[in-house]
């Protein structure tokens, strides 16, 4: 089988336009249009709608997509269990954090996985949660490290750790005074309700921890003011350090943020509220060697 056909017929329908495809093959235009129109006729199908410059899939197409996809999956499965079977050591490894938690594992990570296996390249890729569950699924990444829940029973994973949610408040905050000492619980626990009137500073609806954090308002009946939402956890720590709202994070962050002021951390939620960190792939496919390898150096450095 010529997989070629397979790579060109789904870079159309991602692109939706002949010469975006064409350059993100590195081949001509009319190479890749002469390709369709001859694969079109040798199938007695139309893949593709024309619709001015943009190229649609039919209902033909979207099931030669769908199963493009599955056999290219498995090619590369195929690939990567050869290459263990020979251990040549070589080959690419693709891996997908969340933007700011990738911002302090890959400088320890990746100089520990070269030092073992420096003929194996990795690919990396940051972007937020839910957008690492579907790189699973469609095989543009072989690891996702990312916090549970998982949407899709497509998805296994291995856990990492286990993670405490905690609130963060500036030092001096009056609410420290509320807190009390619970049993199971690392940190002072404070009562969510007690927070109904402060300002908040949470991450955006796609990250796991604020996903968490709504349940938790919803829980103890809250409505958050919201002053600021951010992606950056550095940043809603370190506003929070300095009074300008109460944020929420997982306990290992803190490791890595440095503070002017060090701030107050509370456990909260029904005695705490933990989360586990996982190594994310998909089910029922072959994990390469190199990729086991990399998940205990993770492991290692939380």
């Amino acid at each position: 089988m010529d997989f070629r056909e397979l790579q060109y017929v789904i870079a159309v329908a991602k692109y939706q336009n002949i010469t975006k495809a064409a350059n993100s093959l590195y081949i001509g235009q009319p190479t890749l249009t002469k390709f369709i129109q001859n694969l079109e006729s040798s199938l007695g199908q139309k893949l593709f709608r024309r619709l001015g410059n943009k190229f649609l899939l039919t209902y033909a197409g979207e099931v030669y997509i769908r199963k493009a996809e599955q056999i290219l999956l498995l090619k590369k499965e195929l690939d990567q269990e050869l290459s263990d079977i020979v251990r040549s050591n070589i080959g690419i490894l693709k891996v997908a954090f969340p933007v700011m938690r990738g911002t302090y594992m890959l400088p320890c990570t990746i100089p520990a996985f070269y030092s073992l296996y420096p003929q194996v390249r990795l690919d990396i890729v940051e972007a937020d949660s839910d957008l690492l569950e579907d790189m699973l699924l469609k095989g543009e990444t072989d690891l996702a490290f990312f916090n549970l829940p998982v949407r899709s029973s497509s998805i296994d994973y291995e856990i990492i750790s286990h993670e405490e949610i905690l609130l963060i408040l500036p030092a001096g905050h009056p609410l420290e005074e509320k807190a009390v000492l619970r049993e199971g619980c690392k940190y002072p626990w404070l009562p969510l309700d007690l927070l109904k009137d402060e300002k908040f500073i949470l991450f955006t609806k796609s990250q796991r921890t604020r996903q968490i954090v709504d349940s938790l308002f919803t829980h103890y009946g809250i409505r958050p003011h919201i002053f600021f939402q951010t992606r950056n956890i550095q940043a809603a720590l370190t506003l929070a350090s300095k009074g300008y709202g109460a944020c929420f994070v997982s306990e290992t962050h803190l490791k890595h943020v440095q503070f002017e002021t060090p701030p107050l951390c509370f456990s909260i939620g029904e005695g705490s509220t933990t989360v586990d960190f996982v190594a994310a792939f998909r089910k029922n496919s072959y994990l390469p060697y190199h990729a086991k390898e990399y998940i205990k150096i993770v492991k290692y450095f939380t």
